[in-house]
């Protein structure tokens, strides 16, 4: 079946707020427009007398303001003026350390650190085309007395972090250079993001969003440009990220650019991935930590710590660049996301639709889709996608023999773990029912490589498949059950 995206739009911004709710300016609490001067403690009475008023915004006018950790509560919205600019502190003692909420969650540190912070509330935003800027360059990991840390909960603070919140509206606003992820909604729901601009690449860890374990979710008309992962579905804890739509966007990243995973614990249920155009990022500064300045992944879909993928639909993409296209990983990491939890057991990943994909300049990591033996993914369909890659490779370049492309289930789901797989097209491996309409397969120099590889498949469908080779070589098939191509 295939979904026409027209169904999706317009896309309607949610805005939850009383728009007739008291405005409260925050100079009026002793907030300074110099950042030599530390605004935090004004801008928290400016919230709480809009709270205690019944709800409203808090307005944060033209200017530039230095701030540590800001808590919003019940019916208040931040609202940045055009021109206003809000930094964050770099000193540690100015972000104190939640208490530990109650939704358990694989990256909770102990209490978390964040700049724009709520937990348990209901009906709040941030608006206003004003910028947040978390100064990521000068934040740095706190002193753990216990030593060593894993890298993505050493204390760096996220510019924005709410946990279990529902009615949740973010709009028109800039966000950049955060200390870590940029923003993080992890548990929430009913949670609309539209028409911001985010441009992160100051630190390690530097997603542009990351949606973990959230219902009924929006994302609409905006632009990403990050040096980790763009716009990330994740399920770091118990719930799942469901009813998800991302549409009318424009995102860049060296990493994986639009993703569901890595984490993957609560799974993944109805989400709906449309009209959005994906490059590399243009960043001219120098690599952080080491990050290749290519565009790793376009689409990327995972399942490596329990969990079950079900209901994923991608459709009218456009990627530019990228080394691998499209990026389907049903693995078996099976990290815990807590200390105490089970080791999840092996994830599902199923019907699964990709289609009307445009792909341009491609590298020449092929797309994949692989599942691991005993655990295939299931029902999936790839329709009317062009890939074109730049080709060129010689022996030796690459992994001649399909059968020695080693499973890495227990590793970091991420195409560069292969590098250059013997497929030029698309590698297909521990699959059941899948099918392949309408996919045009080629490269700018030649490429010695089979442009789709099938191995460990059951129920391979394929019609109107176009490639540079003869249609006999066009395909090569090991251990397929059920073939048919038309």
């Amino acid at each position: 079946m295939k979904f026409k995206s027209a169904l999706l739009l317009p896309v309607i911004a949610l805005s939850f707020l009383d728009v007739k709710g008291k405005d409260v300016n925050i100079l009026d609490f002793g907030a300074g427009r110099d950042t030599s001067k530390l605004s935090t403690m004004a801008i928290n009475r400016a919230v709480d007398a809009c709270f205690r008023s019944g709800g409203g915004r808090v307005i944060i006018p033209n200017g530039h303001y230095k701030s540590g950790t800001i808590t919003l509560k019940n019916n208040v919205e931040l609202f940045l003026e055009r021109g206003a600019v809000l930094y964050a502190s770099t000193d540690h003692r100015d972000f104190p350390r939640q208490q530990q909420p109650a939704y358990r969650s694989q990256k909770d540190p102990g209490g978390w650190y964040a700049l724009i912070y709520a937990e348990g509330a209901s009906n709040i935003g941030i608006s206003g085309f004003g910028t947040i800027d978390g100064q990521g360059a000068r934040q740095v990991p706190r002193p753990h007395p216990k030593g060593a840390v894993h890298e993505d909960r050493d204390g760096r603070p996220r510019n924005i972090l709410f946990i279990s919140c529902q009615k949740i509206s973010v709009r028109d606003v800039t966000m950049q250079s955060s200390g870590i992820w940029n923003q993080h909604y992890l548990d929430c729901e009913n949670l609309s993001i539209d028409n911001i601009r985010v441009y992160n690449h100051s630190n390690r860890n530097n997603d542009a969003i990351d949606i973990d374990g959230c219902r009924q979710v929006v994302i609409s008309n905006s632009i990403m440009d990050t040096d980790d992962d763009g716009i990330t579905l994740k399920s770091t804890g118990a719930a799942p990220c469901e009813d998800v739509t991302v549409t009318n966007c424009i995102v860049s990243s060296f990493c994986a650019a639009i993703k569901c995973g890595t984490e993957s614990t609560g799974g993944f249920k109805n989400i709906v991935i449309s009209n959005c155009i994906v490059k590399p990022s243009a960043c001219p500064t120098e690599p952080i930590f080491r990050t290749p300045r290519i565009g790793q992944v376009g689409i990327a879909l995972e399942i490596v710590d329990g969990g079950v993928m079900d209901g994923v639909t991608v459709s009218n993409i456009v990627i530019q660049g990228t080394e691998c296209p499209i990026y389907v990983r049903l693995g078996n990491r099976a990290r815990k996301h807590t200390d105490t939890a089970p080791e999840p057991p092996r994830g599902h990943m199923r019907n699964v639709s990709l289609s009307d994909i445009n792909v341009y300049d491609a590298g020449n990591y092929s797309s994949s889709i692989t599942g691991i033996p005993g655990s295939p993914i299931e029902n999936i369909t790839l329709s009317n996608i062009r890939i074109v890659n730049r080709g060129g490779l010689k022996q030796g370049e690459y992994t001649g023999d399909p059968l020695k492309v080693p499973e890495l289930e227990k590793e970091y789901p991420a195409p560069d773990r292969w590098r250059n797989l013997p497929s030029s097209g698309l590698f297909i491996r521990h699959v059941k029912d899948i099918g392949l309409y309408g996919i045009t397969l080629r490269s700018q120099s030649a490429d010695p490589r089979v442009p789709v590889i099938a191995d460990d498949v059951e129920q391979l469908h394929i019609s109107d498949l176009r490639t540079d080779r003869a249609d006999a070589e066009a395909v090569q098939r090991l251990n397929v059950r059920a073939y048919i191509q038309r």
